[in-house]
């Protein structure tokens, strides 16, 4: 049986949760982003979006959040909802909230390439051959300079090692790795040192396992 994602949303509201504490991690790593480019626009894509939590609850209170242009892509609707919602009443006007499949590369047409991209909640939900040709993607999504945050469960077999190596064989260099230790979550920073490159249209990169 799939997971009802938007009852699995539910954990965020325990803020003793691994998932409500992997979050504080990523928003602190996406303002330490925003921080960094001071008045500069910045455009970023999110995989995956769910609610948007991670971006937009940073955006509320950011004051770069005028600067920000943002695609989040999120297959179910009622979650796009949610996010698409909480954008227009907070005044985040350039936030497109896309119902499609973030596994596919027409998904980021117009999108791409972006300064972020957000890979949060995805390579924890697909296959091992997938988490590779997502990663192995991640130049077509990105300028150069351009930031990459992910997210993924160390239960054993630990693929994270592997994650890191394939960021660096496309031309990432790590600006970040924290985890509590394995059989809990990670949450890594790569930045594109290399020049990116085209979009490939039409790419199915992953599929939900679960």
């Amino acid at each position: 049986m799939s997971t009802d994602w938007v009852a699995w949303h539910d954990r965020y509201e325990d803020p003793r949760s691994s998932v409500a504490v992997r979050l504080g991690v990523v928003q602190g790593f996406i303002r330490d982003f925003l921080d960094s480019r001071s008045s500069l626009d910045s455009r970023v894509v999110s995989l995956c979006a769910g609610k948007g939590l991670d971006l937009l609850g940073v955006l509320l209170s950011h004051p770069a959040k005028g600067h920000v242009t943002a695609r989040l892509v999120e297959l179910d609707a009622e979650l796009a909802s949610v996010a698409r919602d909480v954008a227009r009443e907070s005044g985040l006007t350039n936030i497109d909230v896309a119902v499609a499949d973030a596994g596919v590369t027409d998904s980021y047409v117009g999108a791409v390439p972006a300064d972020l991209v957000l890979a949060c909640g995805v390579l924890g939900n697909i296959s091992d051959n997938d988490v590779e040709a997502t990663v192995r993607a991640m130049p077509s999504f990105c300028v150069r300079g351009g930031t990459v945050i992910w997210t993924r469960q160390r239960n054993e077999p630990d693929l994270t090692p592997a994650i890191r190596r394939w960021f660096s064989a496309v031309g990432f260099a790590e600006r970040a790795f924290t985890s509590p230790g394995v059989g809990s979550f990670a949450v890594g920073v790569h930045t594109l040192e290399g020049p990116g490159r085209a979009l490939t249209v039409g790419q199915q990169l992953f599929t939900f396992t679960r």
